[in-house]
């Protein structure tokens, strides 16, 4: 383990069982992940991508095999340590936004703080100046069901990136989108990593994203078929 990674796994299996017949989702997935990589995980659905960004998250258990974030072993961690580590160190961004309708944009954005305890005037400054990064300044006090699925999404963002985590794991973020909404909020993405040097993940089959990422794991049954860092 090299001192800049801040993924790293080591012969990562899972296996699951449909109808009492062992399914393998992942069959020995050794990868590191260093800090401030834009990297994308590509495969054809059902080839493990999903399931490996929720075991790296810690949101899923690998059968066999480990997994450290930061330097940390997940499977050294309790249930609430893990939790604790999760809220602080990574940031989640998903195809479904999943962000809490009857509250306003800044209680979506501000909530992981609030879990944190962050002081109110901290987390004010914060969701401020990151809804204006993200092209959402005034619209604090909406609530999403009153804003597009592009807004929605970009508050999403926002919400995965101002509690300042240092890994972001975006699963299929722009497939709800259209081309060029995906576009703009791929281009954003890209722009904040380099300038905060978070380190960001997808989970992706689109080509927009694919051309973007400045690496590319290919997964095909479970397993990295091709890692390609592009010039």
């Amino acid at each position: 383990m090299k001192n800049n990674d801040v993924i790293v796994t080591e012969g990562v299996t899972k296996v699951y069982s449909e109808d009492s017949v062992p399914v393998e989702a992942l069959r020995g997935i050794d990868l590191a992940i260093q800090s401030g990589e834009f990297t994308a995980l590509v495969g054809p659905s059902g080839s493990g991508k999903t399931t490996f960004l929720n075991i790296i998250s810690g949101l899923d258990t690998p059968t066999e095999g480990k997994v450290w974030l930061s330097g940390k072993p997940l499977s050294s961690m309790s249930g609430n340590e893990l939790s604790d580590f999760r809220r602080d160190n990574i940031g989640f961004i998903f195809q479904g936004y999943n962000l809490i309708p009857v509250l306003t944009v800044e209680e979506n954005v501000e909530y992981i703080m609030l879990l944190q305890g962050v002081p109110k005037a901290e987390r004010h400054r914060r969701v401020v100046a990151m809804l204006e990064e993200v092209g959402l300044a005034g619209f604090a006090d909406r609530n999403p069901p009153k804003l597009s699925g592009g807004q929605q999404q970009r508050v999403a963002i926002a919400r995965a990136m101002v509690s300042e985590p240092a890994i972001i794991l975006a699963d299929e973020p722009t497939a709800n989108l259209d081309s060029k909404t995906g576009a703009d909020l791929l281009e954003m993405m890209s722009r904040l990593n380099g300038q905060t040097g978070m380190t960001f993940i997808f989970s992706t089959h689109e080509q927009m994203v694919m051309e973007r990422a400045k690496r590319l794991i290919t997964l095909k049954d479970g397993q990295i078929e091709s890692d390609e860092i592009k010039g």
